[in-house]
């Protein structure tokens, strides 16, 4: 037992320095005063953002200087430094990005270490997409701000698609979209998509276009109801009945194998999140000016046509010494309207708010919208869908399922055929219970 304290104190000691002080400092009467927040992420790209917006605020708050002290962890370390941070009430960030797999675990139980940021949202709430609020709170208090609404969408390879003699806004329903990868498959001899073995980026947002999920919002595990087994049965008759897609090749979306066979003209489509983008440009550049987005098909016409998918929040631990300034600080960074410009023109992320998604500087020309062929028109699109994007409901034990799925469960149904959709979620859901 002493060995173990002996650990989590060294560990601390170690969060502790690598955090640095939040220390007030100034030169003398004259001097503004210079506060110095700590910010923890586990991605690059957010500390970019991060930075930018401390330049700004430090202009536009002369008397509330900020010296933003970031660091940058592995994934899983950041967790883990946090969790432990957390429990010992010590140590802690000002700010700190949490994924949306980990949220819940993070705001489990009746004491939330978490600040309550309900309030930096409250005076536009209805200028929020409200299901990715919804993601990040607890007993109708919100923990944290997210990066971005996740919109998932179609990409599709237009060569392919010209050469198949397919009209991609015909493609209104999922079944649709079969026919007309029987006719690319039929033309051009190409897969219309590929079908993930290794993650939930193909089956999530399906079965939540549906108002279904992991979880109802009751929190229980609804992982094997109706409408999760019709549409895993649905993924794995697109490829062995319809022979419309394959596995994806390396498991999932952002597999080296995947890259490479999509950037050569692999498939002829590719359901992702609009933060995808990002990874169409810097790892498919032989695809620059054919790809169009579109919609995700329906189930049925008239039905939903997203799903938001993906996130990181960013939350203010109640340990911190600096919270309303971190707050204040927030607010400005990701729920201000300039903010959400930035989460835009900063990181190729659709904002959390959709009041900017008609903003000039949405439609500006930049390396997005130069790689897209409907990039200057792209949130002309999303501001149809936003209200076609269903909360997804997360618990501690999302993560578990998750994993499930990754691990066993489409490995099992999709790339092996060894066990009918059914039984692999009757299975995946006794054992998670």
């Amino acid at each position: 037992m002493k060995r173990k304290v002996s650990c989590v104190l060294a560990v601390l000691l170690v969060i502790s320095l690598l955090s640095g002080c939040s220390v007030n400092t100034a030169s003398g009467p004259a001097k503004s005063k210079t506060t110095t927040l700590t910010y923890w992420t586990f991605n690059g790209l957010h500390e970019a953002l991060f930075q930018d917006a401390a330049t700004k605020w430090n202009k536009l708050h002369p008397d509330r200087k900020i010296k933003l002290n970031s660091v940058v962890y592995p994934y899983g370390q950041m967790h883990d430094n946090l969790s432990i941070s957390l429990i010992a009430n010590q140590g802690v960030p000002d700010l700190v990005d949490i994924e949306q797999k980990r949220f819940a675990t993070m705001i489990k139980g009746k004491n939330v270490p978490l600040v309550d940021l309900t309030s930096l949202v409250a005076k536009d709430r209805d200028k929020f997409v409200e299901s990715r609020l919804t993601m990040y709170s607890k007993n109708g208090k919100l923990y944290g701000i997210g990066t971005h609404v996740g919109t998932t969408v179609m990409y599709y390879n237009m060569d392919i698609m010209k050469k198949a003699g397919v009209d991609i806004d015909q493609i209104q329903t999922w079944e649709d979209y079969v026919n007309a990868g029987k006719q690319v498959k039929q033309k051009t001899g190409k897969p219309m998509t590929t079908i993930e073995t290794k993650d939930p980026n193909n089956f999530l947002p399906m079965i939540v276009q549906q108002k279904s999920g992991f979880f109802n919002k009751n929190g229980k595990l609804i992982l094997n109801n109706k409408i999760n087994v019709k549409t895993l049965k649905f993924l794995r008759d697109m490829v062995y009945k319809d022979k419309v897609a394959i596995p994806t090749p390396g498991g999932n979306h952002h597999a080296e194998e995947y890259y490479g066979f999509m950037n050569q003209g692999g498939a002829a489509s590719v359901m992702m999140p609009i933060w995808y983008m990002g990874r169409f440009l810097d790892y498919m550049p032989d695809l620059k000016g054919k790809i169009a987005i579109r919609p995700m098909p329906a189930w049925t016409k008239g039905g939903d046509r997203s799903a938001g998918m993906g996130g990181t929040a960013t939350s203010i631990p109640k340990a911190s010494k600096h919270i309303e300034l971190a707050k204040d600080f927030l607010q400005y960074t990701k729920a201000s309207k300039e903010g959400n410009i930035k989460l835009w023109t900063v990181l190729g992320f659709d904002p959390l708010r959709w009041d900017v998604w008609d903003d000039p500087a949405l439609r500006k020309e930049n390396k997005y919208t130069d790689y897209f062929t409907n990039g200057t028109r792209l949130f002309n699109m999303l501001l149809e869908l936003k209200d076609e994007i269903n909360p997804l409901y997360m618990t501690k034990d999302f993560p578990a399922v998750s994993d499930k799925l990754a691990t066993q469960i489409l490995y099992k149904t999709i790339k092996l055929k060894s066990e009918s959709p059914k039984k692999a979620l009757d299975d995946a859901a006794r054992e998670l219970k």
